[in-house]
């Protein structure tokens, strides 16, 4: 009777296009390995749900794209090539990103990371139409040897991260370990001590305790000269000073190389052999300086209010702060200090609208300084991921797919939230969500598979 009064509707099976639809949701927004995308297509009663069909289906959908971003404008484009390896196991992955919009440029499985991969690698990048103005990455040999092969006359940013608080920045927490480890020493000896009945035993517990005691003033001393001394070389990687002004290039130099060797002088080997690359290496830190003045410079043009601009230098730096953060309170602190000159701002601009726009521009400038290669990182652990849930066994077709996903992808959060990576580089609207878009990509092959 149910029937009579109230028809049923008739479930009509997803199309295939659909169903391909939802492979690829699941694996890249979900992140599903493919045993888990066939369940939970086969919980759904989904056509095309076999491990085999959903296998065959990726890669081909991979091996039907390029490795190498297509250049769209119809002239060469100059950007920052900023350059790391992942690893996939042993294998290693080269990749160049776009640091500003964040899009990938080449994405690549190579079977060693060579000069001579880093140099094809570069070339395919420079037949598409896409050149550098500035390279950044870490001090890697294969890639320092490519970058020098290729583009010898083009800057290279040394990556700060790598350069300073990957090599130093551990020291801290281990001096600080040592330190507390000689407190606990010095205690338990002094214990041992008020045990001790006999004068002979009281004499060598007592020597015991001095030596314990001065064992802990050291380690206190070297910690806490060397974090002071991090703490300062850090500080000096900051654009502008406590007042919103620029800081000197040669000042900031010198002032580095004045902490470093002060350093030397707490006499701990391993941080000065530490020490002796971050020498050599130093100008090559300090390459952003120089897209420093120039952005500074042009904001300088935006607005006659030095004060307003210089509170937004400082909104902008302490802005970076919270991004770098990793500590709690760290984060709490460089928040408040953000929001502190951003009012300020405000308040000097006068009007919410006068002040939104100028921010807007002032921060786009800045963000063009690039003193880092952190976007890889970024990428990396973006791709960690699927690494984990493919058991490292990933393809160069998986690859092309993740290159076209992640370019294509739209933000929900951060400074780029609401844009694509794509539209950013090629300032056009996309105007269709990433999987529409491969998949008329992919119907360009015209490929079919058996269901």
């Amino acid at each position: 009777m149910g029937g009579l009064f109230f028809p049923r509707k008739r479930l009509v099976p997803p199309s295939k296009e659909a169903a391909e639809a939802n492979i690829l949701a699941q694996r890249f927004e979900g992140k599903s390995s493919i045993d888990a995308i066939s369940t939970l297509m086969k919980r759904a009663y989904l056509p095309f749900s076999s491990v085999g069909y959903i296998s065959e289906y990726l890669f081909r959908v991979g091996k039907s794209l390029p490795n190498v971003l297509v250049n769209t404008c119809k002239s060469e484009q100059f950007l920052a090539f900023a350059d790391d390896e992942i690893f996939a196991k042993s294998a290693p992955i080269l990749i160049t990103v776009d640091p500003i919009s964040s899009a990938i440029l080449r994405i690549e499985r190579v079977d060693q990371r060579s000069a001579d991969e880093w140099s094809h690698h570069y070339q395919a990048l420079l037949e598409k139409g896409f050149s550098p103005d500035l390279l950044t990455s870490d001090a890697g040999t294969a890639l320092c040897a490519a970058h020098k092969r290729v583009f010898p006359n083009t800057p290279w940013q040394s990556d700060t991260f790598h350069g300073i608080a990957h090599r130093l920045g551990d020291w801290v927490r281990r001096l600080e370990k040592s330190a507390y480890t000689a407190i606990e020493e010095a205690a338990k000896r002094e214990k041992t001590l008020a045990s001790a009945k006999k004068d002979s035993v009281i004499d060598k517990r007592l020597n015991a305790c001095l030596i314990a005691d001065d064992a802990t003033k050291q380690a206190i001393e070297l910690y806490e000269n060397f974090n002071y001394l991090y703490r300062y070389l850090i500080r000096q990687l900051n654009i502008f000073d406590s007042k919103g002004h620029i800081r000197q290039y040669e000042q900031v130099k010198e002032n580095m190389e004045i902490a470093l060797e002060l350093m030397e002088t707490l006499h701990h080997k391993p941080i000065n052999k530490a020490i002796a690359s971050i020498k050599k290496a130093l100008p090559d830190l300090l390459t952003y300086w120089a897209d420093a003045r120039v952005a500074v410079e042009t904001c300088q043009k935006l607005s006659p209010d030095q004060d307003a601009l210089h509170a937004l230098y400082l909104g902008w730096q302490w802005n970076k702060a919270v991004i770098k953060a990793k500590s709690i309170p760290r984060k709490h602190g460089a928040i408040e200090q953000r929001q502190f000159y951003l009012e300020l701002a405000e308040l000097l601009i006068g009007g919410k609208e006068k002040y939104l726009e100028l921010k807007a521009h002032v921060f786009d400038e800045l963000d063009h300084i690039i003193q880092a290669s952190s976007m890889v990182e970024c990428i990396n652990s973006i791709l960690r991921p699927y690494l984990n849930t493919s058991k490292n066994q990933i393809t160069q077709a998986f690859l092309n797919t993740f290159m076209f996903y992640h370019n294509h992808r739209r933000y929900h959060a951060g400074k780029r939230k609401g844009k694509t990576p794509i539209e950013i580089l090629t300032g056009k609207e996309q105007k269709e969500d990433w999987v529409v878009l491969l998949q008329k990509e992919v119907n360009k092959e015209a490929f079919t598979l058996p269901a």
